[in-house]
């Protein structure tokens, strides 16, 4: 799994940042290392140099094998805490659609075959 941690102007892409971002977000999809092959995470404030509550941002994409990318944001007072909340919002979200993927497969193959009525001669 790829990861690549993308910042605006007003955010300092630091490398311990880096590690943190990249640390988080593997962790958060471990177990969905084999279905994805890529994850963008971008970083901004959206209030620049001034400082009101929530206006860190994190939007993580992550590229599923077979299917359109899933996204998550989260806004919060620290860098941080908006990784993990859009963290925790994509894995919340990529169980949900692999769950229904599963369901579907599984009621697909239990269910009994339909039988065809004999066409009237």
């Amino acid at each position: 799994m790829q990861i690549q941690v993308n910042t605006d102007h007003n955010v300092d892409g630091h490398e311990a940042l880096i590690e943190h971002v990249t640390g988080v977000v593997k962790h958060a999809l471990s177990r969905f290392t084999g279905q994805i092959t890529r994850v963008e995470v971008h970083l901004s404030d959206t209030n620049g140099h001034k400082s009101s509550a929530d206006d860190k941002r994190c939007l993580i994409e992550a590229r599923l094998e077979g299917r359109h990318p899933m996204a998550a944001t989260h806004h919060a007072e620290t860098l941080h805490q908006a990784v993990d909340g859009a963290a925790d919002k994509l894995v919340r979200s990529i169980e949900s659609t692999l769950g229904r993927l599963h369901d579907h497969k599984t009621r697909a193959a239990a269910s009994p075959p339909t039988e065809t009525a004999p066409a009237d001669e």
